[in-house]
């Protein structure tokens, strides 16, 4: 196992951190592999994690990440709690929300934690966020008292990620990002205000549906080819946590072009060349990179829960799109995806499974 700084916080971690979604017991729709660990199950799987090297472990509050908080809190004591890192987040944007949950993790830890992320932040929710009294102020007055030692946001957004990394409030920011879905990535690869910050990066395998694809290491390598902290492994076995952290080339020479991805996939449907790099901002409000995910998810093997998510306005999304004189989108693209085009491909698409689309 390597080790990397975590940005300007004086921590050192593990190149693998271990997500602990996988050794929960609870009912989580997000999960993509439930594997209902108990708590004696749940320990083994991150001590053996802790043998290979790992010290970064990535939790969230109960219930949203079922118990698995309280195994990791379990862990920490019986390995001995200044031997990890430990990540923690909630999904709450309001001060005195934040504030409460904080509270309620760390007594579900029974100790702190050493980063604690304001989750999923979006672009609704991202003025609460960072204004007066919101989540960032509680997390500010949380380290102050101990309870933290350093602030975060985490978000699947370029443009709230770099709003972060503006703030001085800000201590660490936690994206996404993986071998096809890289263009945020490699838009903070070229932006110095991202090089402050530490920065750990999940949705790595793309919740498990990019491994049928491509090897392990090919898809832990060139997250990691990025100036980033650590990658994110949503671990439930001994065998994935072997498979994540056995130990690598120091310049590995396996890391695919997107063009080289893309080829792959090409074998096994027809995918739309984005690599979701945030630039195609819709005056109308379609997230027009997050419809084109949703396509490759659903040929990836989420059939259903994609075209569910397709099915929420994408056929006026397709007719706004067609009517658009504008074409702002098409002109901002790298890769000149005709939009429009791919567009009416996606609703034909969901149109299909559901032929009375709501």
């Amino acid at each position: 196992m390597r080790y990397r700084k975590l940005g300007s916080t004086g921590l050192i971690v593990s190149e693998i951190g271990f997500g602990t979604i996988p050794v929960l017991r609870g009912s989580v729709p997000v999960l993509p592999d439930y594997y209902n660990l108990s708590d004696t199950e749940a320990l083994a799987v991150m001590e053996h994690a802790f043998r290979l090297g790992c010290n970064l472990y990535d939790t969230a509050i109960v219930p949203e990440y079922g118990d698995a908080e309280l195994k990791l809190g379990k862990f920490a004591a019986s390995v001995g709690r200044e031997r990890i890192v430990i990540s923690d987040k909630a999904r709450f944007y309001d001060g005195n929300e934040m504030y409460r949950a904080v509270e309620t993790s760390c007594e579900n830890l029974g100790t702190w934690a050493d980063i604690y992320f304001v989750h999923q932040v979006d672009f609704d929710s991202q003025d609460q966020v960072f204004a007066k009294g919101g989540a960032l102020d509680a997390l500010v007055e949380l380290k102050t008292r101990g309870l933290i030692r350093h602030t975060g946001i985490a978000a699947h957004y370029y443009d709230i990620l770099l709003r972060a990394a503006l703030d001085s409030r800000v201590d660490v920011l936690q994206g996404s990002g993986n071998v096809l879905e890289r263009g945020m990535l490699d838009r903070m690869e070229k932006e110095p205000l991202f090089r402050g910050k530490g920065l750990v990066i999940n949705k790595v395998y793309a919740a498990g549906l990019l491994t049928p694809f491509f090897p392990v290491e090919t898809l832990i390598d060139t997250v990691l080819s990025y100036p980033v902290s650590a990658a994110l492994i949503g671990i439930g076995t001994t065998e994935q946590a072997d498979a994540a952290m056995r130990p690598r080339k120091e310049r590995p020479d396996n890391i695919p072009s997107f063009d080289q991805v893309l080829s792959v996939l090409e074998k096994y449907y027809e995918p739309i060349p984005c690599d979701r790099c945030q630039r195609c901002v819709c005056p109308q409000g379609t997230e027009i990179h997050t419809v084109f995910r949703q396509y490759q998810y659903y040929f990836l093997g989420k059939e259903y829960w994609a075209l569910r998510k397709l099915n929420m306005g994408i056929e006026e999304s397709a007719q706004m799109c067609g009517a658009c004189e504008t074409m702002e989108c098409v002109q901002a693209c790298p890769r000149k995806i005709r939009i429009p085009h791919e567009m009416e491909r996606v609703r034909r698409l969901a149109g299909s499974h559901f032929p009375n689309p709501r």
